[in-house]
């Protein structure tokens, strides 16, 4: 009897749970269309991003054909680039090239049979350096010709055909030296030398040899006999002096006596006070 009450007890429990949560779930208010929220970029958030994307593929394509027409213009190759190539040897460079900036180069050596040519609007100047960067050696080649800052060696020296030959010290002295000679000569012409002052020709242990068919020295001053109170006027009818002795003064100095019988050059010595 006690364990058919208990039974009846739960039953009832259980009904009354059952009736309490139908009765909860039909009093909640049912909506007929559920809300859905959407997820992801919309509106104007969307555009700009496509339009960043657009202008971030238009940019690479531009740089891609800016990359190629770069590489087809320049010539690049897997050996160098245009007419420049890499070789195990250095760099070759071949055709016309232009420099902007200074080149530093070791040695500069053209194609075989062929010149070697160097131009500039202006000048075209190459310096020689030591270790510790001071200036040793220039040469300046412009309109004028070619400039030396310091000595030159060199076993030749000419001018192009049909020009002159014309060696120059604007501020200094120009020196020409040789252990074994040095040989002047013009095959088929005047050969010239001026200066302002005084012209040495020095030979410390041989001589200096004039071999011509004929020497002149022109502007000689013309030594005079010493006048005398017992000496009469020239007449008018004496006739030209023509003829001149050649004199040497002590040190060196030369000068014309009129000739005579015999050597006038004692009495007409008085011009070697004034040198």
């Amino acid at each position: 009897m006690d364990r058919s009450a208990n039974l009846d007890t739960e039953e009832l429990k259980m009904t009354r749970e059952q009736y309490i949560l139908a009765t909860h779930q039909n009093s909640l208010p049912r909506t007929e269309h559920p809300q859905f929220y959407p997820v992801g970029i919309y509106g104007w958030r969307k555009r700009c991003l496509y339009f960043f994307v657009l202008l971030l593929l238009v940019t690479m394509i531009v740089n891609l054909a800016m990359t190629i027409w770069i590489l087809k213009v320049m010539n690049f190759t897997v050996d160098g680039m245009g007419n420049l190539r890499v070789t195990k040897k250095g760099i070759r460079l071949e055709g016309i090239s232009e420099f902007l900036l200074p080149l530093y180069v070791k040695e500069i050596h053209s194609r075989k049979d062929s010149p070697l040519v160097l131009q500039s609007d202006r000048n075209v100047t190459v310096n020689a350096r030591n270790h510790m960067g001071q200036l040793t050696g220039q040469l300046t080649v412009g309109t004028e010709g070619a400039v030396f800052g310091h000595s030159v060696e060199t076993p030749h020296i000419r001018a192009e055909p049909s020009q002159d030959l014309k060696l120059e010290s604007p501020t200094r002295s120009l020196v020409m030296e040789a252990p074994r000679g040095v040989q002047v000569s013009a095959a088929a012409g005047d050969l010239k030398a001026t200066c302002r002052k005084e012209l040495h020709l020095q030979s410390t242990e041989g001589e200096i040899f004039l071999n011509a068919d004929t020497i002149r020295l022109g502007n000689l001053p013309v030594g005079s006999f010493p006048s005398s109170s017992s000496s009469s006027s020239p007449s008018s009818s004496a006739p030209r002096q023509t003829i001149y002795e050649l004199c040497v003064c002590p040190n060196g100095k030369l000068y014309l006596s009129p000739a005579g019988a015999g050597s006038t050059c004692q009495s007409s010595s008085n011009i070697c006070l004034w040198s």
